[in-house]
């Protein structure tokens, strides 16, 4: 089975609000459109997935949510997703964030059949006080 890279989808602003890690419009800025959500989405790689476009959504996530979470299965997949991850490092790092990742097993089903993928949890570096 081949799993492109998707972020989950966006909410009607009643999903938004049953949403138990919707922060509200308290947590946005006073030009802040749509939901804003605390904790992060679940990026899904392919073997296929080019591991630019999937460092991009890293990049993009790591700005807008501070934390990104990223999917797996088969040893194709799991490559690309360690390229994209070191690829999202050179682009945060002009910006003062350096990444670390902490891989995990997860189950998971797929078409009732199931799988063991690798999650990813990408977040920013934080050096002891």
């Amino acid at each position: 089975m081949d799993i492109r890279v998707t972020a989950q989808t966006t909410p009607t602003p009643a999903e938004a609000h049953a949403d138990p890690n919707y922060a509200g419009p308290s947590h946005a800025g006073p030009n802040h459109v749509g939901p804003t959500f605390v904790g992060p989405a679940l990026l899904q790689v392919a073997s296929a997935s080019n591991p630019s476009s999937v460092a991009g959504a890293i990049a993009g996530m790591m700005r807008e949510r501070g934390v990104a979470e990223l999917q797996a299965i088969g040893a194709g997949a799991i490559n690309q997703t360690v390229k994209a991850i070191a690829i999202a490092r050179g682009y945060l790092a002009p910006g003062g964030i350096d990444l670390i990742c902490v891989p995990a097993f997860v189950d998971v089903k797929i078409n009732g059949e199931d799988r063991t993928a690798i999650k990813f949890f990408v977040e920013p570096r934080r050096y002891g006080s």
